[in-house]
């Protein structure tokens, strides 16, 4: 579980120069946008997807990227699990 996941930082010139890329499914509808842009309409979208890029491309990875929950904020409904937080590593 993720939370705070608008608070991300990313380091040198990534949130201008680093490109997401995503598709429509329709003829020459690929779509891009920068980490900037990304972060600002969809914070979870960046923590998920590079979670999603680790992980096995095959029924086991599409499997555990649905345990995966990220909020942008600091609420949640998983209150009863009282997760910790990770030390700051930077």
């Amino acid at each position: 579980m993720v939370v705070n996941a608008a608070k991300i930082r990313l380091t040198g010139r990534k949130l201008a120069t680093k490109e997401y890329l995503r598709h429509t499914e329709y003829p020459g509808g690929i779509r891009r946008a920068t980490a900037g842009e990304v972060l600002a309409k969809h914070p979870t979208r960046l923590i998920r997807e590079a979670v999603e890029g680790m992980l096995p491309k095959n029924r086991l990875g599409r499997r555990l990227a649905t345990k995966l929950k990220v909020y942008p904020g600091p609420e949640h409904p998983h209150r009863a699990q009282k997760p910790a937080p990770l030390p700051d590593v930077g």
